[in-house]
């Protein structure tokens, strides 16, 4: 295995980590980014209230993205075992 291919391969497994990782990361930001408002606006201080709706919210988002997110991660995969068997 030369230098260049185990960079190869772990540049697009940071890429791979990435992209699916998104989608639930920036749906857990925007909801936590709403509930604060509403917490500002209503003056409430409660910090289940925050934590819950985010934890919801990304368990929704890997329910819609779970299709997705195995596509992506199946095709890393295969790609990985092509490259260990020109090894």
């Amino acid at each position: 295995m030369t230098p260049e291919l185990a960079v190869d391969i772990c540049r697009r497994a940071i890429q791979t980590i990435l992209m699916c990782a998104a989608p639930m990361l920036i749906i857990g930001l925007l909801v936590g980014l709403m509930v604060s408002v509403f917490q500002a606006a209503t003056q409430i201080n409660e910090q289940t209230l925050s934590f819950v709706p985010k934890i919801v919210a990304v368990f929704l988002a890997m329910i819609f993205f779970g299709s997705w997110l195995i596509k992506i991660l199946t095709v890393f995969t295969i790609g990985l075992f092509d490259i260990m068997a020109t090894l």
